[in-house]
């Protein structure tokens, strides 16, 4: 199989990355080019031990930090870029690699460090230090719709770990949209079942109607979600959960959804 026919199926997905890391598309995809043109002429090569798709990343990561990562420089306020993209050029290169690595292009730790040239231990650390930043900088208002009330104390429990606040906690469908009317949350974590037999999927529906906020679904119930016959939630948590990956979709919910805005007329 040729190269470009291996590496086809992982540019895009490479690009996206590299826009991220870079904060410019025609910055990102010069990048990749070049990486490309590399691997072309063979002055770089494909690890043999790693997926095509690490490899192709690994490769890329290697050319970005002998060029493009020594000449980076702080971003203006007012350079234009989205809130995003602000974000993410304040947090230190090397933890925005390793955060960009798995929250947005979901590598695992491990398969991070064979990317990154590191080894576990680093990128865990690097992972939580990019989690720091963005906890305190994206501190919002939290409702968390759950009825079981050991369960709505450990997640209000992490909730407020990570420097944000619980406004309501919603027993039922009703509860929830009652509460959202009293104050719009920035952050929504809900389970499915609820206390009456209501849904919190629908619950979550009448919030999304009016109100543009990240959602994360925390369920035993993943397959109701999971069905293939409607778009299917970013952030899906499976209980009995463990508090870091609760913490982990926070911060990457809270730090990739657009803009919080009201869909309501003002």
């Amino acid at each position: 199989m040729s190269l470009l026919a291996r590496l086809a199926p992982h540019l895009p997905y490479v690009r996206r990355y590299a826009r991220a890391l870079t904060g410019d598309q025609t910055t990102g995809d010069h990048y990749v080019r070049v990486a490309l043109e590399a691997l072309a002429a063979g002055e770089r090569t494909l690890e043999a031990n790693l997926t095509p798709r690490v490899a192709l990343y690994h490769v890329f990561h290697a050319i970005w930090c002998s060029s493009g990562a020594q000449l980076e420089t702080p971003r203006d306020e007012d350079s234009g870029d989205d809130d995003t993209t602000r974000r993410l050029m304040r947090i230190a290169p090397r933890s925005r690699q390793a955060f960009l690595l798995t929250a947005l292009e979901g590598f695992t730790p491990t398969e991070a460090a064979q990317i990154l040239d590191s080894d576990f231990a680093e990128v865990e650390q690097l992972i939580a230090e990019a989690q720091t930043e963005i906890d305190a900088e994206l501190a919002t208002d939290v409702l968390i719709i759950e009825d079981e009330p050991v369960i709505a104390a450990d997640i209000e429990a992490l909730v407020k770990e990570l420097g944000h606040t619980v406004v309501d906690i919603a027993a039922t469908r009703t509860e929830a949209v009652d509460a959202v009317a009293r104050k719009t949350p920035g952050l929504v974590l809900a389970d499915i079942q609820l206390a009456d037999g209501s849904s919190g999927i629908d619950a979550v529906k009448d919030i999304l109607a009016r109100y543009n906020v990240p959602v994360i679904f925390i369920t035993a119930f993943p397959e109701r979600l999971l069905t293939g016959e409607r778009p299917e939630p970013t952030f899906l948590i499976t209980k009995p959960f463990q508090p870091e990956t609760v913490k982990a979709a926070i911060g990457q919910a809270l730090f990739f959804h657009p803009r919080r805005a009201s869909k309501q007329a003002a």
